[in-house]
Order: C-alpha cells, then sequence, then structure tokens
C-alpha cells in the first residue's frame, strides 16, 4: 500500500475528505518525525512504538576489495517495534 492508497482508505473509513485525509496524515508523521528529532518516543498503545536508537561507529569492509577498511560513522536510526495486539492481528 502507498501513500495514495492510505490515504484513500484513510477517507473510506473515517468519513473524512481524501483532502482530509491526507492533511490529517501528513500531520500525523510531521508530530512523529518531530519527535523523533527531539530524541522523544512516540508510543500508541496496542499498535506500536516509534523511536530512535543510536548506532555506534564501526569498521566494513568494501565487498568489490576486500582488504580495504572502511570507517562507518556513530549515526541514529529510527524504529518502529510493533506492539503485542498488532502483532496478535498480524499473526493471527
Amino acid at each position: 500500500m502507498n501513500k495514495a492508497q492510505l490515504v484513500a482508505s484513510m477517507a473510506e473509513k473515517s468519513g473524512l475528505t481524501k483532502k482530509d485525509a491526507e492533511a490529517a496524515l501528513n500531520a500525523f508523521m510531521k508530530s512523529v518525525e518531530e519527535s523523533l528529532v527531539n530524541g522523544e518516543k512516540v508510543s500508541l498503545v496496542g499498535f506500536g512504538t516509534f523511536d530512535v536508537r543510536e548506532r555506534k561507529a564501526r569498521q566494513g569492509r568494501n565487498p568489490r576489495n576486500p582488504e580495504q577498511v572502511i570507517e562507518i560513522p556513530a549515526s541514529k536510526a529510527p524504529v518502529f517495534k510493533a506492539g503485542k495486539a498488532l502483532k496478535d492481528m498480524v499473526n493471527a
């Protein structure tokens, strides 16, 4: 499902227009982005949790030239952990 299909599904299920559903989806995504940038966790009980995890600096190897070591810098990565209710629905 892509964004346009998600907007159409949200509009159908909520009774909103597609334009209003898209505005709601964009507002949700922007709010999650801002929270993650600020180092906050976003928890939706029963659905899941959006969080930021720190990755340590490490060394890697170029597959084309295995002798050459590449330094991979430390970074932050957004992650999503599904909640129990969502896991149960998917596995049912």
